[in-house]
């Protein structure tokens, strides 16, 4: 089935059918009509997959991947056209440019945690830059995958673009292929499988993995607004199931965890006796409201008191997961960190925020990543600000190492799934002379001349000097 998908999508590429603007201007259209219409099935996938809330649907799936669609429709054109650069005087009188090619019949191999937008949106670059496309959705999110093997015949050319269900063997079975493009999402173990498998027919790949995504907090930032924004970084994004979502948390050796362990007292009179035995430094930053006391009255009124019960949290994708992280709580070094939550729910697949205090640098919770709603809070002498960039479409996201290689977003996508052809246009005007054997001391002084860009021998090799004999 895979070497006949690849046969069939390579005949449409041959023919022509994806390289014109109206084509892909038309797919593009397509999905974003496909979007608007069954924006309610979507969200519904989503919640059977995930239980993903569904403002959380919309707003870090649907509306994304709409955006996505626009953004290239309206830079379609632009991006299309060649891009012209200077001409070498070696080769004058013509012109040069760079043509965004497209590559031709590419893979996209999407990932579990947001299987819809991490599924569309390098589509829509793959489309954008005029390649068929085959797309292998994550079978861990079934509901998803299901839905896009329905909706997406329905809506853009099935000739050129196609969906494959299935788990390891329909997957193997694909990266089997030859493949003008490989483009992954997921972890880092399979990006290896995938780098592997394209190296065989030396396929260029991108690979967007994962990593330690940490949050970088001093006591010159605004703690009520840094609080909510961690928290809903961390829980309201896949519950922690999602790359970017705050990995552990970094401050400075001045929040204390014993300073920490006190501030459910603050404003008691155990507050006021606790506050004698500290110093005048540690009790400003005690009535700050930093850290744990914050990051518990938020989440309590994001989630309330029991947040298993919110409607608000995602659930853990699967039992698989939901053991693994499960197991890297219980580890004895690490349970006894637990300042906060903890609290599982096998049946249901769901774990409570949880929030950890110098967890031991050793354990699988920190040399790993921990992609759940476990956040470790880590104490440091300094420490520098990160950047956050994901939903900006002029700048390009992708990692390296570890964490990837390539890129997209964007216009960025529209590179990603291209070829950058040189060009070079030259008429049978101005030939000269001097740049054909044989060599005499005459031609190469002028051709050293042109190399050196000497305008008297341009003049000259224009003239036709020296004289050919014919």
């Amino acid at each position: 089935m895979a070497e006949e998908t690849v046969r069939e999508l390579r005949a449409s590429f041959a023919a022509g059918r994806t390289r014109p603007a109206e084509w892909r201007a038309a797919q593009l259209k397509a999905l974003v009509r496909m979007i608007e219409e069954k924006e309610a099935d979507i969200t519904a996938a989503l919640h059977d997959d995930l239980a993903k809330p569904q403002m959380e649907s919309y707003l870090h799936e649907i509306s994304l991947a709409k955006s996505s669609c626009k953004f290239a429709l309206n830079g379609l054109k632009n991006w299309m056209k060649p891009e012209k650069v200077p001409a070498a005087i070696t080769t004058f009188p013509s012109s040069a440019q760079i043509v965004p090619e497209p590559l031709g019949v590419v893979l996209i191999i999407s990932a579990w945690n947001y299987p819809f937008l991490l599924s569309i949106d390098p589509v829509i670059g793959a489309i954008a830059a005029g390649n068929a496309v085959v797309l292998k959705p994550s079978e861990i999110a079934p509901a998803t995958s299901s839905l896009f093997a329905k909706l997406l015949p329905e809506y853009v050319d099935n000739t050129c673009i196609k969906v494959v269900e299935g788990g390891v063997s329909e997957t193997t079975a694909l990266l089997e292929q030859r493949w003008d493009k490989i483009f992954y999402t997921g972890s880092g173990t399979v990006g290896r499988i995938v780098l592997a498998a394209a190296a065989k027919y030396l396929t260029p790949v991108a690979l967007e993995l994962g990593g330690k995504c940490p949050v970088i907090v001093d006591s010159n930032v605004d703690l009520h607004v840094a609080v909510k924004r961690i928290a809903v970084g961390k829980w309201g994004c896949n519950n922690g199931q999602a790359c970017i979502s705050p990995d552990y948390i970094i401050t400075t050796k001045s929040f204390a965890p014993e300073l920490v362990k006190i501030t459910i007292s603050i404003m008691t009179n155990e507050f006021l006796a606790q506050s004698q035995k500290l110093n005048f430094q540690y009790l400003i930053h005690e009535i700050n409201l930093w850290q744990l006391d914050s990051l518990k009255r938020v989440l309590e009124r994001f989630y309330g008191k029991d947040p298993l019960e919110s409607a608000d949290l995602s659930r853990i994708v699967n039992s698989k997961h939901f053991q693994r992280l499960t197991e890297l709580i219980e580890e004895k070094k690490v349970a006894e960190k637990i300042v906060y939550g903890g609290q599982t729910d096998e049946k249901r697949l769901k774990i409570a925020p949880t929030i950890l205090m110098d967890v031991p640098q050793d354990t699988a919770l920190m040399t790993g990543e921990i992609f759940g709603p476990i956040l470790p809070i880590v104490t440091v002498i300094s420490s520098r600000l990160p950047n956050a960039q994901l939903t900006n479409p002029y700048l390009p996201f992708g990692g390296v190492g570890d964490s990837g290689m390539g890129c997209y977003h964007g216009k960025f996508s529209f590179d990603c799934f291209s070829h950058k052809k040189g060009v070079l246009i030259r008429g049978f005007g101005g030939e000269a002379t001097a740049r054909y054997p044989p060599y005499t001391p005459e031609k190469q002084k002028i051709l050293r001349g042109l190399i050196n860009g000497s305008f008297f021998a341009l003049i000259l090799a224009l003239l036709g000097f020296p004289r050919e004999k014919r």
